[in-house]
């Protein structure tokens, strides 16, 4: 497209969104494909769509003013600098002017950028670059799937909007963006499981590791990125400089990890390296013979998959199985080992979100006793039910460090914090008082009835090396324990119940 076309296209941007109306407008254009594909599927097309309006919306309000302070020339030579590029004929307008092929035409746009955004090779990682950013394009061509009137409808829908830095921030577009992938997870039940954890526990994670400037963040399991963007945002929050902090995942989904980068895109975080690979069988990061080591690692892998290369890790050339190989059944201390071995020297720490069995099954208590041993562990924290979308399940987060507080050496916090959950609706969290709660517990590092208990790691009373807080936090309140009686009488008064009901059914049939 010519210089004067680009000049005559300009036009003052709208007036800002709110990020209520950017929601609704998002959430809208979404169910526009209801009854075409599955809701697990929305993703696959509204998140292109909104990634590609917004560098489009972007790159013009930056080139406007190119030709303010400059005029057309200068502007075509500060164009070439930005740090998105949009190639001529692969603008949004380009393709909003087309009637017919619109899905190909889309594809050609996307290829377009992709190709004219290449990352850069530095310190050993590719930073940032679109490669593959728009996901699996095949969706787009499939006209029984996506037929060109549904696709234009959607353009004209994300045409009612100037989503330029001027009309709609970063910190608002990524809101958007996050509650959009919330929105996703609760429609498409658990096949969106994968790429959403609950972003208020993220919060706390964020909050006990402390991100500080100029650190590096990784996630091996990252998913749509949030909790990367989450620790972005503590400093953020605070004031603090953010824009140095290296960050870093691995997700073994194509268009999940596509998801993440254009999340950190659209949060304002340009220097990032995601890589789509399987973290167990193929590490991306790596230091010669050895892990790459971060500062902080935080994650939420996958619960207990069975299928996984259990022999390949038992003989790990990059050492993770340091602690014991895993049963096949369930590949949790696998995940475990690869956070710990990524952990720095130094400073290293970790937050993980696990499944809750981890504290005390059988099948894994010789692993867990050289955890233990090798006093890694900082604290765990049992966190409520329901904290997952269409999922009841309890979990834990497990908090380690390389290098603990005198204080903390051969200690191990409990926290139980299961009644700290709070529901909206259908959705459970954690509230701002909850979070500031066990971030208060955490920090006292001390035993307090009913809540915490600090126990000794070098004399665990358990022969299985259970570390779940609550076969250790205890209450002196006797209230408790008359509760406990109780709950046990009427199930086994109910439990009688039904066995007379069943009883009658069987003689009535016989």
């Amino acid at each position: 497209m010519k210089e004067e076309d680009k000049i005559h296209n300009y036009r003052q941007a709208d007036a800002p969104i709110s990020l209520d109306e950017l929601k609704t407008f998002l959430w809208g254009a979404a169910t526009r494909l209801r009854g075409q594909i599955d809701a697990a599927g929305y993703k696959e097309y509204i998140f292109p769509l909104l990634f590609f309006k917004r560098i489009g919306d972007v790159y013009d309000e930056q080139f406007e003013g190119f030709v303010r302070e400059g005029g057309a020339e200068y502007a075509g030579m500060q164009a070439e600098e930005l740090a998105i590029r949009i190639p001529d004929g692969a603008h949004w307008r380009d393709v909003r002017e087309v009637t017919e092929n619109v899905g190909q035409r889309l594809v050609e746009a996307f290829i377009a950028i992709e190709q004219a955004n290449p990352g850069e090779e530095a310190d050993g990682r590719v930073i940032g670059g679109l490669e593959g950013i728009f996901g699996p394009k095949d969706g787009w061509t499939n006209k029984a799937k996506m037929p060109d009137h549904i696709i234009t409808s959607l353009i004209e829908d994300f045409s009612r909007y100037n989503l330029s830095l001027a009309a709609c921030p970063a910190d608002e577009m990524g809101q958007a963006y996050e509650y959009l992938i919330g929105k996703f997870a609760d429609d498409a039940g658990n096949t969106a499981q994968e790429f959403y954890t609950n972003r208020t526990v993220v919060t706390l994670m964020a909050k006990i590791l402390q991100p500080q400037p100029d650190e590096s963040i990784y996630d091996p399991t990252c998913g749509s990125g949030g909790m990367l963007v989450k620790c972005l945002d503590y400093l953020r929050q605070k004031g603090q400089p953010w824009q140095g902090v290296k960050v870093f995942g691995q997700e073994i989904n194509a268009l999940t990890a596509s998801i993440a980068r254009m999340n950190l895109y659209l949060n304002g975080v340009e220097d990032f390296s995601i890589v789509r690979e399987d973290t167990l069988a193929h590490p991306a990061f790596v230091d010669g013979s050895q892990l790459r080591k971060f500062d902080i690692v935080l994650a939420n892998p996958p619960y207990s998959i069975k299928t996984w290369n259990r022999e390949a890790f038992q003989n790990d050339r990059w050492g993770r199985n340091f602690l014991g190989t895993p049963p096949q059944s369930k590949a949790d201390y696998a995940f475990i080992q690869h956070i710990l071995a990524s952990m720095n020297d130094t400073n290293g720490r970790c937050a993980i979100l696990l499944p809750h069995g981890i504290l005390n099954r059988l099948i894994e208590k010789d692993i867990r006793k050289n955890l233990i041993e090798a006093d890694l562990i900082d604290a765990v924290i049992s966190i409520g039910k329901n904290l997952f979308f269409n999922s009841p399940m309890e979990a834990c987060i497990l908090i380690c460090r390389k290098h603990k507080e005198e204080k903390k050496k051969g200690k191990i916090l409990l926290i139980k914090a299961t009644d700290f959950v709070e529901r909206k609706n259908t959705e459970s969290y954690l509230s701002e008082n909850h979070i500031n709660m066990i971030l208060s517990l955490y920090n006292s590092y001390s035993t307090i009835d009913g809540r915490t208990c600090v126990i000794d790691a070098n004399s665990i009373p358990d022969k299985n090396y259970t570390i779940s807080p609550k076969y250790y936090v205890k209450s002196s309140d006797t209230k408790e324990s008359e509760d406990i009686n109780v709950l046990i009488q009427n199930w086994e008064k109910e439990s009688q119940a039904v066995h007379n009901c069943y009883k009658t059914l069987i003689e009535s049939i016989v």
